[in-house]
């Protein structure tokens, strides 16, 4: 049998005409059915919150208290939001605790900054003619915050939109992705039970060419945060007009091998790195620049390091790579890797489909025009790449339209910190992978990749707008 979940909205659950089917990912069954919003409910949303923040004043401490509940409850309920994560994203269970986890701690960040919102002086006294003046700002609550989150972390992601924006004092519609909306509306109850006002979040699922048109046209919604694609982040800004927006897109990240590196630690962290929930992530190591003098050894500790992953079955707790979110996103990275071998890129490992699952990949005599390699495959496919010097390395990482994170092992920090003041990305790891990520660091991308930074602390700052107070002091 079949889960059923309605849409959340006014503090009530709301069933439409239309549902949503949402499959297992792995054995491909039917896991949940969904009420699938129209164009009356995304309304009845947009007009509750909006209603909600005018009328809905919560303290600071009120809005911490809530958000602090919600994290508990979280953490109470974590192995139902666990194996809600295995169904309908197919990822991983050991993974999917660590997403609870990460998710728990990103709703406690939210309430602590909740705290903390604050302005800062301005000494105005120091202008002539203003001696007897006083000046400082506040930060205020934008109103509306448009949420769109993707399927890749269908807990955490939204975590990171709505613990800030309930934080700052906003109201939420919230829209997840199609492919795995349930989890969503279970935080959604954990809401409801903290004792969040109604109106304030409000879930609606469905189609995001129907719902999310409707939310980029809606004058009422004041701040628009996504997570997804390039192009349909383009179009979001071009269609938002001067609304303030936190965009975090697509990625293809590169990761550097130096020739003093620590080859065995290399190995191990992109081995472990590329191909995590198949590689579905925005950081996923995708470009790995290896120094030509230790390309041979860092390979065959590379394919060592693959060859202990365990592929199959999300469910079974020692499983690392699962399925990717649908058959046709399987079937695309086959064909991306086939056409790159057709045009002369070696498959090394892997490069091998089962329905839904797509074995670890590496490819190497690969060219820098192959999908492969300037594109985001978004998939357990790596491609390794030899170097001779640095500068050249450096340009090839930055001829990508992408730069959200890239990374860099080596033993000498002289070129550790070259490297990280060149290449064109949000965020260097240095002797880690692209794919390291805490929740409190601020996360966002340049060029391609984003727009604006996630994180509570600056996600709240994205989410609430700056005002000058000036006293006149004069009697």
């Amino acid at each position: 049998m079949s889960e059923q979940f309605d849409l959340f909205i006014n503090g009530n659950w709301v069933s439409a005409d239309e549902t949503i089917e949402v499959l297992n990912k792995y054995t491909q069954d039917i896991y949940a059915t969904v009420s699938k919003a129209g164009e009356k409910e995304v309304d009845q949303a947009i007009d509750s919150a909006e209603k909600a923040y005018k009328s809905t004043k919560l303290s600071a401490y009120e809005r911490y208290k809530i958000l602090k509940q919600v994290s508990e409850l979280l953490q109470e309920n974590k192995e139902e939001f666990a194996n809600s994560i295995v169904k309908e994203a197919g990822k991983p269970l050991k993974q999917a605790r660590t997403e609870v986890d990460r998710a728990t701690q990103t709703f406690e960040l939210s309430a602590e900054e909740a705290k903390r919102i604050s302005g800062h002086g301005v000494p105005v006294e120091a202008a002539p003619g203003s001696e007897n003046r006083m000046a400082f700002t506040i930060r205020v609550p934008v109103g509306v915050v448009g949420a769109i989150s993707p399927f890749n972390f269908p807990l955490n992601l939204v975590a990171h939109k709505i613990g800030p924006a309930i934080a700052a004092g906003n109201a939420v519609v919230l829209k997840p992705a199609s492919a795995t909306p349930t989890t969503a509306l279970r935080m959604a109850r954990l809401f409801q039970e903290a004792g969040l006002p109604a109106g304030l979040l409000n879930v609606v699922a469905g189609s995001g060419s129907v719902i999310g048109k409707q939310m980029q046209q809606d004058k009422r919604i004041s701040v628009y945060t996504f997570t997804g694609s390039a192009e349909v982040g383009l179009k979001l800004k071009q269609n938002t007009g001067l609304n303030k927006l936190i965009l975090e897109l697509g990625n293809n990240s590169p990761v550097i091998v130096d020739k003093e590196a620590d080859i065995e630690k290399a190995a191990a962290n992109v081995a472990q790195k590329s191909f995590a929930f198949a590689g579905q992530v925005c950081i996923s190591v995708q470009r790995v620049y290896v120094h030509e003098s230790i390309q041979d050894s860092f390979q065959q500790k590379l394919l060592q390091a693959i060859k202990e992953l365990n592929v199959g079955d999300p469910n079974d707790k020692n499983t690392d790579v699962g399925p990717m979110i649908s058959e046709d996103e399987a079937k695309r990275a086959e064909d991306w890797v086939n056409e790159a071998v057709e045009n002369g890129a070696k498959v090394v490992v892997g490069g091998k489909r089962e329905g839904t699952v797509y074995y670890p990949t590496v490819l190497t005599d690969v060219q820098k025009d192959m999908r492969v390699v300037c594109d985001e495959i978004f998939a357990p496919v790596l491609c390794t790449i030899p170097f001779h010097d640095i500068d050249t390395c450096i340009e090839d990482v930055n001829e990508s339209p992408y730069g959200l994170q890239g990374g860099i092992f080596t033993k000498n920090l002289d070129t550790a910190f070259y490297v990280a003041k060149r290449v064109e990305v949000g965020g260097m790891m240095i002797n880690d992978s692209s794919q390291y990520r805490v929740d409190l660091m601020p996360y966002g991308g340049v060029k391609n990749s984003g727009w604006g930074k996630e994180g509570p602390k600056y996600s709240i700052e994205e989410m609430t707008e700056e005002r000058l107070i000036v006293l006149n002091l004069e009697e």
